[in-house]
């Protein structure tokens, strides 16, 4: 029989179903999983300050590069590398794909020449929200390769196609699809952070040109892509991706090489770390961050309370 765990989410974005998500979903492999409003355990996320209302555990997780707070969470699960026991990393990629099948490499993945043949377009780039003050170079990779070649900008921001992509993630992937290069740049440059970017691009078959996380080679083969930080600046960036736009032989060459690190999934996919460390979490006693806030405050106001009383 399941040891039955009770849990609660809150602050994660609006459409998220308590009942059928990334976490819900993995605990049930191993737990029979309550979902209920006074929990034992609560998952939350960087949307909201609703968990401050909650007496439990705390369980803290961002696709986002925001760094946990642990004056106000017992455990958390982000991006980063943390030498913290408090603290597992977890990708985005891996809760927003669940299974690394689609990233392996096997007999049914389509030859380099025939990925060659479909492509119509030179490059694409897709940014909604870009804050110049901190995302300058996402600007500067855009004007630098469109003085090339014209690049097909389905986002919101620098939009050239008529409007923004339709049609969600397949709308996505299909709009990328059509190119031989996509801007994989992500909207900062932290170590771990690893976003949709990148393997959003792989799963397209196009060939992405990345910037961001400065370990990514941990999460993805750094063969199978154009990496900005191999090259002094964007200038030698460009002129490679110009270099291989004109050479087939050279372009084919990424797609030779498995997305994975030795075409295999790694440990971020592996459903069993993450649960071996919801089992320790859950195995906790002792009061929990709310828990001993509140005692805190209680015995400070206790102690101004006899000060006053002895203030003569």
């Amino acid at each position: 029989m399941k040891r039955r765990i009770r849990i609660d989410f809150c602050d994660f974005w609006r459409y998220l179903d308590k009942h059928d998500n990334f976490f819900y979903n993995l605990l049930s492999e191993r737990f029979a999983v309550q979902v209920c409003e006074r929990p034992d355990f609560l998952i939350y996320s960087n949307n909201g300050h609703a968990h401050r209302l909650y007496n439990a555990h705390k369980i803290f997780y961002t696709h986002e590069p925001i760094p946990p707070n642990f004056k106000e969470c017992d455990y958390a699960f982000t991006s980063f590398y943390l030498d913290d026991p408090r603290h597992a990393r977890l990708p985005y990629y891996p809760v927003l794909y669940d299974s690394p099948a689609a990233f392996i490499k096997g007999s049914d993945f389509p030859p380099p020449h025939q990925i060659l043949a479909e492509k119509s377009k030179f490059c694409s780039y897709v940014v909604s929200n870009n804050d110049s003050r901190k995302n300058q170079i996402r600007i500067d990779i855009l004007q630098k390769l469109s003085k090339y070649k014209r690049v097909e900008s389905g986002g919101r921001f620098m939009n050239n196609v008529g409007g923004p992509v339709r049609g969600g993630y397949v709308g996505k992937i299909a709009f990328l699809r059509e190119c031989k290069f996509n801007i994989a740049f992500e909207n900062a440059f932290f170590p771990g952070w690893t976003t949709e970017k990148l393997p959003q691009a792989m799963l397209a078959r196009t060939l992405p040109v990345y910037w961001g996380n400065p370990r990514v080679a941990e999460d993805f083969n750094p063969h199978s892509f154009v990496h900005a930080a191999d090259f002094p600046d964007l200038d030698a960036l460009v002129e490679h991706v110009i270099q291989l736009d004109q050479d087939d032989a050279l372009y084919l060459q990424y797609f030779s090489q498995p997305y994975l690190p030795d075409n295999k999934a790694t440990e971020w996919f592996d459903h069993r770390r993450l649960l071996d460390r919801f089992e320790q979490i859950f195995d906790t006693t002792g009061p929990s961050v709310t828990e001993r806030r509140r005692r805190k405050r209680l015995i400070s106001f206790g102690r101004w309370v006899l000060v006053k009383r002895n203030d003569f």
